[in-house]
Parts: C-alpha cells; structure tokens; sequence
C-alpha cells in the first residue's frame, strides 16, 4: 500500500454489515470505499457467463488471463463493470453468491486480486480508503493504522441479509448464510480477529451505532498519528 493514503481495514462475515457500514464511513470521511468481495463476485460472474466450473481451478485460472475489470471507489458513484459490462446489480444475483466461493479460494487469483487492490489504493487520489472483505487486515493491508473486525451473532447477520433480499425465505437466507461461512472458512478466517485487530460487535448496535463505532477508532488513530 502506500504511506500517502490512510487505510482503514474492515474484514467481517457475511451479513455483518462490513459492507454497508464501510461504504457510509467512507462517505462521512471523504475517503475511498473498496468492496473487495465485489471483485471477486465480478470474476464468478465472468466465469459463470462462459459457463465454466467455477469448482475448477484450472478453468478459472485460465479466465483470469482474460478478466477485465473495474471498480469504483467513490461512495457516492459505486460501480463494477467487466470490460464494457456494468455488471453493479448482477453480481449480487444468487448464482454468483453460490460461486464466488469457489472462485475465491484459489491461491493465485487471491494474490493477483490482491496485487489489484493495492494498486487501486494507490491510484485513489483520496486521503484515505476505507477497504473491506475478508483477510484485509491480515493480508491485503497487515499494516493499515485501523483494521477493524465487524461481526455480529449468526441470528442477527441471517436477520438482516433476509431483510435485505425480499422474497426469500428466512430460514433459507440463515441456511445460505451458513453455508457461505463454512465455504469461506476453508480459504481464510474472517471470524477470529489477528493480534492488534479491534473488534466491533454490531449484534446490540444499529447501522448509526456501527457507522460511529469505526469512525470514532479512525479518529482516535489520526489523533495518535497526529501527535507523533
């Protein structure tokens, strides 16, 4: 990454709000927003439209080669395009959910996306970036001034993704979630904070609570800077 930019590291799990909260965080703050995950969703998407196996390494390795994609990291003028595709909404569609993993958990695609993120920072022109996904404060920015793990209970996180999807079961939205989380777990723990990494619960907090929560330890961190 780059000295220039204050970074703010979220990871958390599914339905956490990390997503939600980051982007509003940034909004306030005048910082950069990057969704990680939505690369990777903007990838399982590009692969599933060549009707690959995304269970298959080989073959979403290979589509790598040809992936290109874009992200914006303003806030207030989100966007994802593949190529010349806006593929914003699409990626949030379940087909990709229920593939992204398998795209994921490949280690060379993890470490060119990687490679991507920090370029992305770089580029920002922002004062700051608020980056979040999974892994963020451990791998993609281990020394980011705030890294933060945003978590909550698995009956709140289902509650509020049921929220969020209209027309789908709660059950079937906890199930999902479940399965998500036990798929993810398998390439990188993003419900156990590393040394040095604050956590914040959202089960007791609304989306203000949680929004005041990080901005109030990005604060506390630029007073320390500051005072250097």
């Amino acid at each position: 990454m780059t000295e220039d930019v204050f970074l703010v590291a979220v990871d958390g799990p599914a339905g956490s709000g990390k997503s939600s909260v980051s982007k509003e965080v940034a909004r306030r703050l005048g910082f950069g927003y990057l969704d990680t995950g939505a690369m990777y969703r903007a990838l399982a998407w590009f692969a599933l439209e060549r009707r690959l196996d995304t269970s298959d390494a080989t073959a979403v390795t290979e589509a790598m080669g040809e992936f290109e994609a874009g992200i914006s990291l303003d806030p207030d003028d989100y966007w994802v395009r593949v190529g010349d595709v806006d593929v914003t909404s699409a990626i949030r569609e379940t087909r990709v959910a229920e593939a992204v993993s398998g795209v994921a958990r490949v280690p060379v695609i993890r470490e060119t996306l990687n490679g991507r993120f920090r370029e992305l920072v770089a580029d920002s022109e922002r004062p700051g970036v608020v980056v979040e996904g999974r892994d963020i404060t451990t791998v993609v920015a281990p020394d980011a001034p705030v890294r933060v793990l945003l978590t909550a209970s698995p009956e709140v996180r289902a509650a509020r993704r049921s929220a969020e999807l209209t027309g789908q079961d709660a059950a079937a939205v906890a199930d999902a979630l479940h399965r998500r989380d036990a798929s993810d777990s398998a390439v990188v723990d993003f419900m156990t904070a590393a040394p040095g990494v604050d956590v914040v619960d959202s089960t007791d907090l609304d989306f203000e609570g949680s929004v005041s929560a990080l901005i109030a330890l990005i604060g506390n961190m630029q007073e320390v800077q500051n005072a250097r």
